[in-house]
């Protein structure tokens, strides 16, 4: 079934964590050489700018052509959840027509990133993802997130609420 990410994600056929550990290959000795050019601060910010940036236009392209703002967020978190869903464990949903919880408690990304020493570009990367989805919704949905394993903490907190329709 074609997925809304398909043709940003360049090759269905790879799983995510793939994906990230060729982004990684390619992005980890570019950050580690800005970072001995300009600083870890300095060139950790320019990182988390242009990635942002990035990853914001992304979201906001692919989601142009949906109508309604909490469509939009469910059809795109939809699809990034089918790709990404088999490289983590999470707690059943708690849902109501105001509210998503649950918790990651297990997380393959965050595993691939810590063992190369670069959690924060794993942040950037994949946890940012669900912010920058988030923000498409114009306000209909917006998420709260405490702690994330990529970060060190035994879980990733998804706290989504709703406005009402």
């Amino acid at each position: 079934m074609a997925n809304v990410l398909d043709a940003y994600m360049v090759d269905s056929d790879l799983s995510l964590l793939d994906k990230a550990k060729i982004q990684a290959q390619v992005l980890v000795p570019l950050v580690r050489a800005l970072r001995s050019e300009l600083g870890k601060d300095r060139a950790d910010a320019l990182v988390r700018k242009a990635l942002g940036d990035w990853s914001r236009r992304m979201f906001a392209e692919i989601g142009k052509d949906i109508e309604g703002g909490r469509r939009r967020w469910s059809k795109m978190q939809g699809a990034l959840n089918e790709i990404s869903l088999p490289g983590v464990d999470a707690t059943d949903p708690v849902k109501d027509a105001g509210k998503l919880e649950f918790d990651v408690t297990r997380c393959s990304y965050a595993e691939f990133f810590k063992a190369l020493d670069e959690p924060e570009l794993g942040a950037l990367l994949m946890c940012a993802t669900d912010f920058d989805i988030a923000a498409t919704s114009d306000g209909e949905v917006t998420l709260t997130r405490e702690q994330t394993i990529m970060q060190g903490a035994p879980s990733c907190t998804f706290r989504y609420r709703f406005a009402p329709r």
